[in-house]
């Protein structure tokens, strides 16, 4: 039993040797014809078939027994992902182009929006989103009822033999017209903005979402190409 325990140890200590060695060797990449040690490149037998597609496209000479170095085997990643959203969407717009960027960088995509937008807003556009934000507030209504009825009271109570402005009211009809025309471009500037952050908050969730999908789609592709390589393995060793 002792004799056993000690050969297995052995042949386990040999093998690590042996791997050790392996990764110290030299091989060449089949894209860029650079030569690297084992442990920084990857064998074609453990990539996906639709990235070997890709690589198929550059360089016919390759097979599953040909080596890759990891910087050229993430650039055809990234061509199979530009490849197959043309496949899906057509013409690439700068959104997904930004989302493959960042993919390739390893660089999140999250990003804070409000802040970012927040950032290039002027005074007058503060200054046009505290107003209308004012004026679409109870605060603002309570006030302007108050203003209403002291200056109904004023001129028909308070200053009835001289008033300031008398029944109908004109001068009143036209400081009220005067806030209208001053209050509706006002609104509407600050609707244009709360648009444009709207808009920008959707562009961001699109490259996201777009994101997540596709380096789930990339997981769910390796599994399975692991899977299978795995299963083709084991059905050799059986037999």
């Amino acid at each position: 039993m002792i004799n056993k325990n000690r050969l297995y140890t052995n042949l386990m200590i040999n093998c690590e040797l042996d791997n050790m060695e392996n990764k110290n060797q030299c091989r060449q990449c089949a894209v860029c014809g650079r030569s690297f040690p084992l442990k920084d490149l990857v064998s074609g037998e453990v990539i996906r078939n639709v990235i070997s597609d890709e690589i198929l496209k550059d360089h016919p000479d390759w097979s599953y027994s040909s080596f890759i170095c990891r910087a050229d085997l993430a650039d055809y990643r990234i061509k199979y992902v530009q490849s197959l959203l043309r496949s899906e969407k057509g013409e690439l717009s700068n959104l997904e182009n930004e989302v493959i960027g960042s993919m390739q960088r390893h660089e999140l995509i999250s990003q804070n929006t409000e802040s970012d937008f927040d950032q290039n807003w002027t005074f007058g556009e503060k200054l046009a989103d505290k107003i209308a934000s004012f004026g679409g507030s109870w605060a603002f209504l309570i006030c302007f009822a108050l203003f209403l009825t002291g200056w109904i009271v004023l001129n028909t109570v308070v200053m009835v033999d001289r008033p300031v402005d008398p029944y109908p009211f004109i001068l009143l009809n036209l400081v009220l017209s005067c806030l209208a025309a001053i209050q509706a471009p006002i609104i509407m500037m600050s609707q244009n903005r709360q648009e444009a952050k709207d808009r920008l908050r959707s562009q961001h969730d699109y490259q996201i979402n777009l994101k997540a999908e596709l380096e789930i789609r990339h997981l769910h592709e390796a599994l399975l190409h692991k899977a299978i390589h795995e299963g083709f393995f084991s059905n050799i060793i059986s037999r």
